[in-house]
C-alpha cells in the first residue's frame, strides 16, 4: 500500500448510504438521528434514498446504513447488493430492513417467505415479535469489540423472533417463550434469538440489530389515523446509542485492525 492510500485511509472522505423509508414507523425520527450520528464524524458524506434503486450510489459508497419496514430490493438491486457485499462493502442494517408483511382479511399478519434472496444476504428474516414490553438482552461474545464492555441490559422494544437464513456471529442475543398475539406465527417454544449479529459475506459483511422500534402519531396509516403514543422504544437508551456508534464505526472501518471481525 502507498503512502497516499495510507493518508487516504486515515484521514479521507468515507462515503455512505442510508436507506430510510417504509412503513408503520416513524422514519422522520430515525433517519434524523442517524443522520446525527453519522455526522458526528466529519469524514462521513451521506446520501439519503428511500430504496435501494440508486446503484451507482451505493457501488461508490464505502458503507450502507438501512432503517426500513418492508423495503424489498429488486432482484437486479439484491444481485447488486450482494456483489457489493463481497467485494467488501459493509451494511448496518436496523430493526425492520429484513420485515415482509402481509394484513390478512383476518386480522392477522402474515411474513411470508417472498424474498429468499434478499434475506439470505442478510442472515435472517423477520417472524413475529410479542407487544412491545421490556425484555433482557444478554452478550453472547463479552470478549468481541463489537459488544467489549457491554453489559446485559433490559430495554422496552419489539423482541425479534427471527427465522434464520445463514451462518451469522450471535453478539447479542434474548430468550423467548409465549405468544405473539395478531400474528399468523402466534406460538413460539422457548429458543435463543439474536438480537445483533455479523453476516460475513466475501471481503464485506452485514451487522443487523434488531432493536430501534420507532412510532408517532401519524405513522399506522392506513391502519388508523391517530396512534395515541409516541414509541421510542430503545431510542430511549444510551446503550442504544452506543451500539448504533459502534456498528457505524464497524461500517466505516474505523475500527482497529484487533477490532475487525
Amino acid at each position: 500500500m502507498s503512502q497516499i492510500d495510507v493518508d487516504n485511509k486515515q484521514t479521507g472522505r468515507i462515503d455512505c448510504v442510508l436507506v430510510a423509508a417504509g412503513k408503520y414507523h416513524d422514519i422522520d425520527f430515525a433517519r434524523l438521528e442517524l443522520l446525527k450520528l453519522l455526522g458526528e464524524n466529519e469524514r462521513v458524506r451521506v446520501r439519503v434514498f428511500e430504496d435501494y434503486a440508486n446503484l451507482e450510489a451505493i457501488r461508490e459508497a464505502a458503507f450502507l446504513v438501512s432503517y426500513t419496514c418492508e423495503v424489498i430490493p429488486s432482484a437486479e438491486q439484491q444481485a447488486a447488493l450482494r456483489e457489493w457485499l463481497e467485494q467488501g462493502g459493509r451494511w448496518y442494517a436496523l430493526h425492520g430492513t429484513n420485515s415482509v408483511l402481509r394484513f390478512l382479511g383476518n386480522g392477522l399478519v402474515d411474513t411470508p417467505d417472498s424474498a429468499p434472496q434478499f434475506m439470505e444476504m442478510l442472515g435472517s428474516q423477520f417472524a413475529s415479535h410479542p407487544p412491545i414490553g421490556p425484555f433482557r438482552v444478554d452478550v453472547a461474545q463479552p470478549e468481541h469489540p463489537l459488544v467489549a464492555g457491554i453489559e446485559p441490559f433490559e430495554v422496552t422494544d419489539e423482541c425479534y423472533l427471527m427465522d434464520m437464513k445463514a451462518e451469522v456471529d450471535v453478539l447479542l442475543d434474548t430468550g423467548f417463550e409465549g405468544e405473539t398475539p395478531g400474528f399468523v406465527r402466534d406460538q413460539w417454544k422457548y429458543a435463543r434469538h439474536p438480537v445483533l449479529y455479523l453476516r460475513h459475506l466475501g471481503k464485506g459483511g452485514v451487522l443487523y440489530l434488531t432493536l430501534g422500534h420507532c412510532r408517532g402519531h401519524y405513522d399506522l396509516r392506513p391502519l388508523m389515523d391517530f396512534w395515541p403514543q409516541v414509541d421510542r422504544c430503545a431510542w430511549d437508551e444510551p446503550v442504544y446509542y452506543e451500539l448504533l456508534r459502534r456498528g457505524l464505526d464497524w461500517a466505516a472501518q474505523l475500527e482497529t485492525t484487533e477490532q475487525r471481525a
